[in-house]
């Protein structure tokens, strides 16, 4: 890895961040003193992945535009490193018009064409098509890969082992990623998981299962950047669990009644942005000042995002059913 692409991911992850403590502060715009979901700039509900930085960036680095990408109903950070148009994305989830989907979907349903990216609030909703967007790279005979993020909790979905199961037997060109972040919701991982990791889990489907451990983006980078080109040389799919951390709560509002004393300041004193720009001023690859002009880069290209979505109008609701499924009219017979 050179200095350059180091930089480059070190940015990506300033953005990230830096779009999620944004996010955060916005979700609290006019749902004070009484709190109401449905109100406020932001409406709905909200996961922020701020923490989970290395996920997206270490996989997403190794990805090309045309490939697909499925992500899950916490999807900022995966979306904005696969390079989905911020300003339309945040314009989504204030549910304005000009938003990737006119402002229906909200935050946990962003989709961009332009970059093959889509979520889903369904727990374990991504495996399939990705394993569906797989089988049609296969068929047209390019070098394309489809890669499916999920949290630990989707791995005990029956989705979960049938796409593997599928991917396995057709030699798919598919790259599964578990973030494990330590909570399904409010269940600890030991709790809801019969094995300590789920990348054991794809010994029973004859393929490579991966364990990165310390929320690291640079083991990430290593592990993700092998998969992927294991998958476009035709040698079909890896699993991959990460281990990382959420610095928020599963939802914004979640009281966390269920962490155990001191667990989130220990996840906050492990905090990886702190830590890989360490590492990078230690080998001379980030100075002070480009440190600097990356916080005045990221920041700015928030703040427009922000105000783009802001001055973008409300849909009309004449559009309501415009752009989605609907039941077809039922003729009445005389």
């Amino acid at each position: 890895m050179t200095a350059d692409e180091a930089r480059a991911m070190y940015r990506m992850m300033r953005l990230i961040r830096r779009y999620e403590d944004q996010m955060a502060e916005i979700y609290v715009e006019g749902k004070t003193p009484l709190f109401s979901i449905a109100a406020g700039t932001v409406p709905g509900e909200m996961h922020l992945a701020a923490g989970q930085e290395p996920v997206a960036v270490g996989v997403c680095r190794h990805l090309r535009p045309e490939d697909a990408v499925t992500s899950t109903h916490r999807p900022h950070h995966v979306a904005i490193a696969k390079g989905v148009d911020l300003k339309r994305m945040t314009a989504e989830i204030f549910g304005r018009q000009d938003g990737l989907c006119g402002g229906k979907g909200g935050h946990m349903h962003l989709f961009d064409p332009a970059v093959h990216f889509s979520c889903s609030g369904i727990v374990g909703a991504g495996f399939p098509p990705a394993v569906g967007s797989a089988m049609a790279f296969r068929r047209a005979g390019d070098d394309r890969v489809a890669v499916a993020f999920a949290g630990e909790g989707a791995a005990n979905q029956g989705t979960f082992h049938e796409s593997l199961n599928l991917a396995a037997l057709w030699h798919l060109p598919v790259v599964f990623v578990i973030e494990d972040n330590h909570y399904a919701v409010s269940v600890p991982k030991a709790g809801s998981t019969a094995i300590a990791k789920n990348s054991d889990r794809a010994a029973a489907y004859g393929v490579p299962g991966l364990y990165v451990a310390g929320n690291d983006v640079l083991a990430v980078d290593e592990v993700a950047r092998e998969a992927i080109a294991r998958a476009r040389a035709g040698s079909g799919p890896t699993l991959i669990e990460i281990e990382t951390s959420r610095l928020y709560g599963h939802f914004q509002g979640d009281a966390e009644g269920y962490l155990q004393a001191g667990e989130k300041d220990a996840w906050r004193q492990q905090d990886p942005i702190p830590r890989f720009r360490q590492m990078l001023m230690e080998r001379n690859w980030l100075t002070a000042a480009e440190d600097a002009e990356i916080e005045a880069a990221v920041a700015k290209e928030v703040a427009d995002a922000v105000d783009y979505a802001r001055q973008s109008e409300t849909p009309d609701p004449s559009t309501a059913l415009t752009g989605v499924f609907a039941a077809p009219e039922v003729s009445q017979a005389s």
